[in-house]
């Protein structure tokens, strides 16, 4: 396998634990700002979202970059991304996402970017609540997904060998 390929599945697969952590922190920043009451931790919760999120749209964007050599551009280049993640491209690799979880992720996406543009008092538990309640789903979803194409990218670089 050549060392362009090990680098990313490296590079991907330690993205995957540092999204775990962002992960694990969210839902623990919820129970406490359930548990306490202090929006405070309504602020952690966010960040943690918004991290899981950007984590995972820099693995679409190594993605793009070595596998494709093509990274959407433009205004809606996020969208375009995830929407380009769950399409195969013949001849080069299959579909990275499922449209399911492509679909799940697009609620994060936007609440990526709503972080990104609103101050933080500002944000609505109602809102974060459906996040946080299924984070641990979509990000073994998409972990298991990832999973697969990084064996994809494996099993294409032993048949170059």
């Amino acid at each position: 396998m050549n060392k362009q390929n090990l680098t990313l599945i490296g590079r991907i697969r330690e993205e995957l634990a540092e999204i775990q952590r962002a992960v694990n922190r969210a839902k623990t920043g919820w129970e406490r700002c359930n548990k306490t009451g202090d929006d405070f931790y309504l602020d952690c919760v966010a960040f943690n979202l918004h991290s899981f999120y950007t984590g995972l749209e820099r693995i679409f964007e190594l993605v793009a970059v070595n596998i494709e050599q093509s990274k959407p551009e433009g205004e809606n280049w996020h969208q375009e991304l995830l929407r380009q993640m769950a399409v195969e491209i013949e001849r080069v690799r299959p579909p990275v996402l499922s449209r399911e979880t492509r679909s799940s992720l697009d609620e994060y996406r936007g609440f990526r970017h709503v972080v990104r543009n609103v101050y933080t008092f500002h944000l609505s538990p109602t809102r974060i609540e459906p996040l946080v309640d299924n984070l641990e789903q979509v990000f073994n979803d998409a972990k298991m997904e990832i999973e697969r194409f990084l064996s994809f990218l494996e099993m294409v670089g032993q048949k170059r060998q």
